[in-house]
């Protein structure tokens, strides 16, 4: 069937309205999913399960679709909980049965864990939650590095995120794990520009600019670095992201051997806030030109991609990294 993105773009509003009507603290995740805190709201509105029976509802009769939810003591086991009953999933976890709820779950639903990572698990004999939290945390690091504390944490239940609004967000980032390590600079220098325009697309939604941007890189041994610049005025301009990001990543690759593979790459912008007045000039100034240039590109952009979707304007080499054809005409 042909893509109706703006008519997508639409529903999702209207399903956010029905969220905003439970509580003002909602985590957008992608168009048609996101976190809400309700743990203010019961007084109001009935307890955590009443609520999510309630916001079904709603979306099913002004929208006809059907939702799944999960409630849970926090982002992590609700996640999981929304996943594991669809397409009609209301799903509650007992905050005083997390163990009996995750245990028999395949460690394959632990945030992290891809293929790579669970044969990993798997030859250490690991296959369920329940078994990798019998794995001490000495050895999840030894085999995992950095990550076994987070493996560590999440075998638990243990969450401590808050839900933050995008408004509200002190930073705002994205990560991607690779089915397959990469080892080509050209494809991963490719997914990270993905990266890039997808932060600084919510970070322009939530009408705030950055000023520090940072790099996530774990490598096939799973040891893990970061990078970070700041730049020196805030923006919310995809290209004035772009450049620290891509020197970044170069920079941190010539002290590393990319032969080993990346199996992650993540890109993030923090040190947010409201934008300041900038100095007119009375003379036309090519930098100021060139920058308000890359503004009206990026608000244009923007504007196609809410109405047709991510993928219906892109940079033509990362068509090139993808293996989609590439056409050119004039």
């Amino acid at each position: 069937l042909p893509v109706r993105m703006n008519h997508y773009a639409a529903i999702a509003r209207q399903i956010r309205d029905v969220f905003a009507r439970y509580t003002p603290l909602v985590e957008p995740l992608s168009l048609d999913e996101a976190f809400l805190d309700v743990s203010h709201c019961e007084d109001l509105f009935g307890s955590p399960a009443q609520i999510a029976r309630r916001i079904k509802q709603e979306i099913l009769d002004e929208t006809r679709l059907i939702a799944s939810v999960g409630v849970a003591p926090n982002k992590f086991l609700a996640k999981i909980a929304s996943d594991l009953e669809k397409p009609d999933a209301l799903v509650v976890v007992d905050p005083e049965r997390v163990a009996e709820f995750l245990d028999p779950l395949p460690v394959g639903r632990i945030w992290g864990v891809g293929k790579v990572t669970a044969s990993v698990m798997h030859r250490i004999g690991v296959v369920t939650i329940g078994q990798l939290r019998s794995i001490s945390i000495d050895c999840l690091r030894q085999n995992f590095g950095d990550a076994g504390d987070h493996f560590w944490r999440l075998a638990r239940g243990i969450d401590h995120r808050k839900v933050i609004p995008d408004r509200q967000a002190k930073s705002l980032s994205h990560e991607k794990t690779f089915e397959k390590d990469v080892t080509d600079l050209e494809s991963l220098r490719n997914r990270l520009w993905e990266l890039t325009e997808q932060v600084a697309r919510r970070l322009r939604r939530t009408g705030q600019y950055g000023r520090t941007v940072q790099i996530k890189l774990r490598f096939a041994d799973f040891r893990t670095i970061t990078r970070s610049r700041t730049l020196p005025q805030p923006s919310d301009i995809t290209a004035d992201f772009w450049r620290p990001t891509r020197e970044l990543l170069e920079s941190a690759l010539r002290s590393s051997r990319i032969i080993q593979g990346i199996r992650l790459v993540g890109m993030g912008i923090s040190g947010l806030a409201e934008p300041l007045p900038v100095q007119q000039y009375l003379f036309d100034d090519p930098a100021t030109a060139q920058h308000e240039r890359q503004r009206q590109l990026d608000r244009v952009t923007d504007t196609i991609h809410t109405r047709f979707g991510a993928t219906a304007i892109t940079r033509a080499t990362s068509l090139a990294a993808s293996g989609r054809t590439v056409h050119d005409s004039e």
